[in-house]
């Protein structure tokens, strides 16, 4: 299938071509058709496989099929949970509309909101945004949403896991009733299609792949290593593999500057991303890792949900993620538009507990390999109970057992002299227990 056949527009079929694709990716293929017909559609599809352009295409060609020549109401809204993935999303916007008459922007927190206000006051036809700055600005009354003909979810599934559920049902109800409703997800929970019942209208279900599965092209493998030697394997496979792109993923905002900088300090160029930088500081991050003047990025799980690194070959699980569907997400940073990728993780002990629910959510068992010098030491065994002969036998107690109980005699006896002490002397004596009256009167 090509997507001439998808009925698409010369316009747009001139900037996919651009942009280097021939032909649709699955999810692409069961989206579009449908999406131009104008049902809403509830899709899954795998983090990796092309579903933001599955709803960008189609939504562009709608909106200039149906244009008012005269004034530019917000026709299109797509909300999304993080300033990357919203960034990510305008770019494809802006690329896919070169050839026609669309205006878009993106707005989300983190940066002042002047230049926002200012564009989307000269009129826009397509809307990114986060859902926060997206409420904020309407507050403000400095946009409105009273036109909307198309609203777009993606990434619903994280946007409910970072509470954003309220914000989604306080938007919807600025919103016309009448109106088209896409919601994509890399995953797909009952929680999520719980919401679309909320949402959608009679929605087609379209799935590229079955549901939490990791991309086919991922090649998968655990390293056991010991908490306290994970950077230096980190270290020794980047360098050993003279790896230039490797996304590194920590639980922490504070473990990925912590790792980014003892890979700094070992000559290994590493910038860290998460909800605590700034977004001058992010954007620099992401754009050094880009094009390769930066070697190693950290990040959170959160701020990597918008990252898209074409032919990105290394992703690295530092720490094993608690929630199992975030390992998806993670590893499907690599892997992506048919290219392979690697997705390697360091488990420690404490963390086999995740990879039996990681495995248990793909159905499938993780390839376990050794790098040599990096053997796990063996864990102590608990201490058997001892027989009762073996009691007998070691009924001595130890130099340490001894030396307290020797403590404890010598402040007991202490504390017995310091009491006696506090008594006055010439009332000690009058301490004598009193006679029994045995003359008691008989009532």
């Amino acid at each position: 299938m090509t997507f001439e056949s998808l009925g698409l527009k010369k316009e747009l079929l001139k900037a996919i071509e651009e942009k280097g694709y021939v032909n649709p990716s699955p999810i692409q293929e069961k989206a579009i058709p449908v999406i131009l017909k104008g049902n809403d559609v509830l899709a899954s599809a795998q983090t990796g496989t092309g579903k933001t352009a599955g709803f960008t295409l189609p939504i562009l060609q709608i909106i200039t099929d149906t244009k008012n020549p005269k004034f530019r109401p917000i026709r299109a809204l797509i909300l999304t949970p993080t300033r990357e993935l919203a960034a990510q999303i305008y770019d494809n916007v802006r690329d896919y509309s070169k050839h026609l008459n669309i205006k878009s922007t993106v707005i989300f927190g983190g940066v002042k909101p002047k230049k926002q206000i200012a564009t989307i006051r000269n009129g826009i036809d397509v809307l990114v945004a986060t859902p926060g700055r997206l409420l904020d600005l309407h507050d403000q009354k400095a946009l409105s949403l009273k036109r909307i003909d198309i609203l777009i979810l993606d990434e619903a599934d994280r946007m409910l896991d970072m509470g954003f559920v309220r914000d989604i049902k306080k938007i919807i109800a600025l919103l016309p009733e009448k109106r088209q409703n896409l919601l994509f997800s890399a995953t797909f929970s009952k929680e999520i299609k719980a919401l679309a019942k909320g949402i959608l209208t009679d929605p087609v279900l379209v799935e590229a792949a079955p549901e939490n599965t990791t991309a086919e092209m991922v090649k998968q493998k655990i390293y056991r290593v010991p908490k306290s030697r994970k950077a230096a394997m980190v270290t020794q496979l980047i360098s050993d593999g003279n790896w230039n792109q490797v996304l590194i993923f920590t639980r922490t905002k504070h473990g990925a500057n912590r790792l980014a900088e003892k890979l700094q300090k070992r000559d290994i160029s590493s910038a860290a991303i998460h909800g605590n930088k700034s977004q001058s500081a992010r954007v620099k991050a992401l754009k050094g890792f880009k094009e390769n003047t930066v070697r190693v990025l950290v990040a959170t799980d959160i701020a990597a949900r918008g990252l898209d690194i074409p032919l990105l070959p290394h992703v690295i699980n530092y720490e094993l993620p608690n929630i199992p569907e975030d390992y998806v997400h993670r590893i499907g940073r690599t892997g992506r538009a048919g290219a392979s990728g690697e997705a390697i993780s360091l488990v420690a002990d404490e963390e086999l507990e995740y990879v039996k629910n990681i495995e248990k959510l793909l159905k499938q068992k993780l390839k376990i390999v050794e790098l040599e010098g990096f053997d796990l030491t063996p864990t102590e065994q608990p201490q058997q109970k001892k027989t009762s002969k073996e009691n007998n036998n070691n009924s001595k107690p130890s130099k340490k057992n001894q030396t307290r109980r020797n403590f404890r005699s010598k402040k007991k006896s202490e504390n017995s002299k310091e009491s006696n002490s506090n008594t006055p002397r010439k009332n000690r004596s009058n301490f004598k227990r009193k006679p029994k009256n045995n003359n008691r009167k008989k009532s």
